[in-house]
C-alpha cells in the first residue's frame, strides 16, 4: 500500500526572509498524525531570500542532509568547516553531543531553494561530524544514485542510521524500478515535476511512503522529475 503526504497536506510558515514547508512536525508546526517516518523526522523545503539566513544555532542527535536545488548556501560549524553547498551537492552533518552551525545566502540577487532532512541516528552522544560531496547531474540521470548510507559505499556520504539515501534526475517519460527488501520501508519525495509511484501519482513536494516488500516503480511524465527515495529500517 502507497500511503501518500501531499505537498499541500504539510506545515507552512512564511517568515518573509523564509518560506518553509514541513513535511512532518517542526517548530511551530506539530501534527500527531505527521512526526516522522520510522527513522527519518524531517523533511523541509526551505526558500531563503537574497542577503539572508539561518543564524549560528545549535542541534544535538540528529543526522542533517542538506541538498540545494538552486542557488548557494554557506555554511559554518562549531567544527571549524566552511563551505558553499551548490546544486548537486550533499551535506552531512552529524550533530552527536552538540554542533552549532549557520547558514546563509550571501547573494543579493539570487534565492535559495534547498531541502534539509533529518533522519534519527542509531545512537545519541556520538561525536559530530560533517561531509559533504559533489554528485553531478549524470551520475542522477535516470537512475537512483547513492549519496547517504551507513557505511559510505559506492561514494555515499555516511550516516549513523541503517539508511540509504538515493536521488534521480528522471528525463521525461523514462521510468526506473527499486526492489524493496522484506522488513524494509520506503519514502520517496519530489523535489520537482511529476512522476508516479506504483500507479500514484506524485508532484513536486509530494511524498508517499510503503512497507510492502517488492518493485517500486517510478516513471516521470512529459516534463520530467527530480526525486528522492529513502530506504529505512
Amino acid at each position: 500500500m502507497i500511503t501518500l503526504r501531499k505537498a499541500d497536506e504539510r506545515g507552512h510558515a512564511d517568515h518573509g526572509w523564509l518560506d518553509t514547508h514541513h513535511t512532518f512536525s517542526f517548530a511551530g508546526y506539530q501534527d500527531p498524525n505527521h512526526m516522522g517516518f520510522r527513522a527519518l523526522r524531517v523533511i523541509n523545503e526551505d526558500r531563503v531570500q537574497p542577503g539572508q539566513g539561518f543564524g549560528k544555532h545549535g542541534h544535538r542527535d540528529m543526522e542533517i542532509l542538506s541538498i540545494v536545488l538552486s542557488g548557494e548556501l554557506a555554511h559554518e560549524d562549531s567544527l571549524g568547516n566552511g563551505s558553499v553547498i551548490r546544486p548537486g551537492d550533499v551535506q552531512r552533518m552529524s550533530a552527536g553531543k552538540g554542533i552549532l552551525h549557520s547558514e546563509f545566502n550571501h547573494s543579493q540577487t539570487e534565492g535559495v531553494h534547498f531541502l534539509q532532512i533529518w533522519i534519527q541516528p542509531e545512537a545519541n552522544g556520538i561525536e559530530p561530524g560533517y561531509e559533504q560531496t559533489h554528485v553531478p547531474r549524470d551520475e542522477r540521470l535516470n537512475r537512483l544514485r547513492l549519496v547517504a548510507s551507513r557505511d559510505g559505499r559506492d561514494g555515499s556520504l555516511t550516516v549513523h542510521q541503517d539508511a540509504s539515501v538515493y536521488a534521480s534526475v528522471l528525463e521525461p517519460g523514462k521510468e526506473l524500478s527499486y526492489e524493496l527488501p522484506a522488513g524494509r520501508h520506503a519514502w520517496v519525495q519530489v523535489a520537482r515535476g511529476e512522476v508516479t509511484l506504483n500507479g500514484e501519482t506524485l508532484r513536486a513536494g509530494d511524498g508517499a511512503s510503503t512497507s510492502d516488500p517488492g518493485a517500486l516503480k517510478l516513471a516521470a511524465d512529459a516534463e520530467g522529475a527530480e526525486l528522492l527515495l529513502f530506504d529505512l529500517p
